[in-house]
């Protein structure tokens, strides 16, 4: 149930925009803070909010992070300008952060078997999936009906709800032994994605070239910079850059950042061409966009068992061929598009899209020590936001400086150039979806594992 929310949470915002835009006055630059504003947090906290639970307790962080989340809710459908939207939409990124990492932590630890934790993982993507796809659909029926606060109403009751559900059903746990803070590495990652993000998009109005852009994005590259050394002398790091040694989970975390951007721009750029530029209700974009949540709700948990019994390339290679081609199929996008070729690139997209979840997290713990599998998986998670983070940001901002003249007349052709980042991400993930589900990957897996268990235990034994 919290997954649900937090997913849907991801996507449903999208097709509200335009009524955002009407009612406060916003830029299209302030469309992308309503979205990225969670992403980012999202992404920011994940590894953070992962090794707290297990130091406080894992339901008593799941608690908070629900609390946190129903609160921002509420905050969001008062929001009186978007200055409020993007601080309250900031305050629900915080609470879930607290939910995701918490749930894959129950799955990873309690099924221990490989093909049963790839079924288990495939639910759980196809939750995540399902809830992202069916975002528009239903943000769609909430903003005709009841105005774009209703998005953020739905989330109160669910909220409040799972609260107690939790309190019923679900037991304290912690670690035997939790990992220690690393307040240095959290703020670094802050500052990496904070001015990455925020470059990328005030770029269309400050300039590509300007000092705000120039500085943003050179501190971004300064905090990466000092994150992967001083990462790598800690005993314990909050992202550990030696992961990174082991083909699977290093083409995990990119496919990962590719799939999610890949959605991420669709949704963003969807939105704008359907009820900008074409016109359309926010009911009537959201219904176009059923047959991608249908394809991705039946995909999903296919993708997981099809990981569970062959493997994650087959999964990998029919998302990054679909995605492509959806992609492609959107490049010469006009405002007389006719509406198959839309539906056929929308059902591509939802059979990509619906594959990519379930092999991503299985392919990113698979080889991992089994103590290390959680925070593999946190990982994972984070590249997905990182991922949709990127995708608003770059393909939106992309997009926006091609326009010329109006949205409605200039978006059409302006979005191609954003599709065709799109066809780039889905062309990345076929690629890596080959190369590192092969021999060699899993050899690369196999040694990365045998150091981090004798690091480990060289660890255990110095303490």
């Amino acid at each position: 149930m919290s997954l649900f929310i937090v997913g849907l949470d991801n996507t449903i915002v999208n097709i509200a925009l335009p009524s955002m835009q009407h009612d406060l006055h916003a830029s299209v630059s302030g469309l992308q803070w309503v979205i990225d504003a969670y992403t980012v947090v999202l992404a920011a906290l994940l590894m953070l909010s992962g090794s707290t639970a297990d130091r406080v307790g894992r339901r008593r962080t799941f608690q908070t992070g629900l609390a946190l989340f129903t609160l921002g809710s509420l905050l969001c459908s008062l929001s009186p300008s978007l200055g409020w939207l993007v601080t309250a939409r900031v305050v629900q990124a915080v609470g879930g952060s607290m939910m995701n990492p918490v749930a894959m932590s129950i799955i990873t630890n309690t099924f221990t078997d490989p093909r049963e934790r790839a079924r288990a993982i495939g639910v759980w993507g196809g939750v995540v999936g399902l809830s992202m796809a069916m975002g528009p659909v239903v943000g769609g029926a909430l903003v005709a009906s009841a105005g774009w606060q209703a998005i953020f109403w739905i989330n109160i009751p669910v909220g409040l709800l799972a609260i107690v559900l939790c309190a019923l059903f679900v037991p304290e746990s912690r670690a035997p032994r939790a990992r220690p803070l690393d307040p240095i590495g959290q703020l670094l990652i802050c500052v990496l994605l904070a001015g990455l993000t925020y470059g990328i998009i005030e770029a269309p109005s400050a300039g590509w070239a300007s000092a705000q852009t120039l500085c943003c994005l050179l501190g971004a590259a300064l905090a990466l910079a000092c994150l992967v050394p001083y990462e790598l002398r800690r005993a314990e790091p909050l992202i550990n850059p030696r992961f990174f040694r082991s083909a699977p989970f290093a083409g995990a975390t990119v496919i990962a950042i590719c799939g999610f951007a890949a959605l991420g721009g669709f949704l963003f750029l969807n939105t704008l061409y359907l009820q900008d530029a074409l016109g359309h209700t926010a009911l009537h974009a959201g219904l176009l966009t059923l047959p991608m949540a249908g394809l991705t709700a039946v995909c999903a948990p296919l993708s997981g068992r099809i990981v569970g019994s062959a493997g994650p390339r087959l999964p990998l290679v029919v998302a990054g061929a679909a995605i492509t081609l959806s992609a492609l199929m959107l490049t010469g996008l006009t405002a007389y598009t006719p509406l198959w070729r839309l539906m056929v690139a929308y059902v591509l997209f939802g059979l990509g899209f619906g594959m990519l979840n379930a092999p991503i997290t299985n392919t990113a713990v698979s080889g991992m020590p089994r103590t290390q599998a959680g925070v593999a998986a946190a990982v994972a998670s984070t590249s997905r936001q990182i991922g949709q983070s990127l995708g608003v940001a770059v393909i939106g901002s992309l997009a926006m400086s091609a326009v010329h003249g109006s949205l409605r007349t200039g978006f059409p052709t302006a979005s191609h150039v954003g599709w065709w980042v799109a066809v780039g991400c889905g062309a990345a993930i076929l690629l890596l979806g080959i190369l590192t589900t092969g021999r060699w990957a899993r050899r690369t897996a196999e040694r990365t594992a045998e150091r981090l268990i004798h690091g480990s235990t060289e660890t255990a034994e110095t303490a």
